[in-house]
């Protein structure tokens, strides 16, 4: 149904990819580089969202903590992005899995942490992770390397959700700097997201487990 992710890798017909790519890499090298006070004013802070200033909600996640961040992102959604976009959804519904994960992510931030006047987010992990449970419902047999390590999409996506689960509940979010609740919501709203926009999701991946 799907390309493997490294054979024939192509940006043809992946305008929102593009977009996406150069947006969060312009926005993330200005502030990393020329204006990080800007990083503390639009990050993804509950506490300040459900206060009026909503548009954080969005603008978190075009910004990075570093370019290591930033590069692990891109390249996620470099990967998977193109391959969806080209090949299952097309630029529309592509986007609004993207921005829909990336709502996702941030309402169980915001519903967690709204009385934390101390937790701030920013990255574009909590759209990725819905773009990379998108992938996993149409290629779950699919061979993915996590830190080097082989093992099938859906072996990684149940290994995902459960690991967001765990420690977002042993560590209370991003306070051992990764924001898990964001991982999680992004994950089940990509899930979700794919059902509602390609139903055949649901057919084909269990065609590819059970034939």
């Amino acid at each position: 149904m799907i390309q493997s992710l490294f054979s024939g890798l192509s940006v043809d017909g992946t305008p929102i990819t593009l977009a996406l790519l150069l947006v969060n890499v312009a926005a993330s090298a200005f502030t990393l580089m020329a204006a990080p006070d800007l990083i503390g004013r639009f990050s993804m802070r509950p506490y300040a969202i459900v206060r009026g200033e909503w548009d954080r909600a969005v603008t978190g996640s075009f910004l990075h903590g570093g370019f290591w961040h930033l590069a692990f992102n891109m390249w996620a959604l470099l990967l998977f992005g193109t391959l969806l976009e080209a090949q299952i959804f097309g630029p529309i519904k592509f986007a609004i899995l993207y921005f829909g994960s990336d709502l996702c992510a941030s309402g169980l931030s915001i519903w967690r942490h709204r009385d934390d006047p101390q937790y701030s987010a920013v990255g574009a992990s909590g759209a990725i992770s819905g773009v990379i449970l998108s992938y996993c419902l149409f290629a779950p047999l699919s061979q993915l390397y996590v830190f080097f390590i082989p093992m099938p999409a859906i072996l990684f996506a149940a290994l995902y959700i459960g690991g967001s689960t765990y420690m977002m509940r042993k560590e209370g979010g991003a306070r051992g700097g990764i924001a898990h609740e964001a991982h999680l919501g992004g994950a089940i709203g990509g899930i979700v997201l794919t059902l509602i926009l390609e139903p055949r999701a649901a057919q084909i991946f269990w065609q590819s487990l059970f034939g």
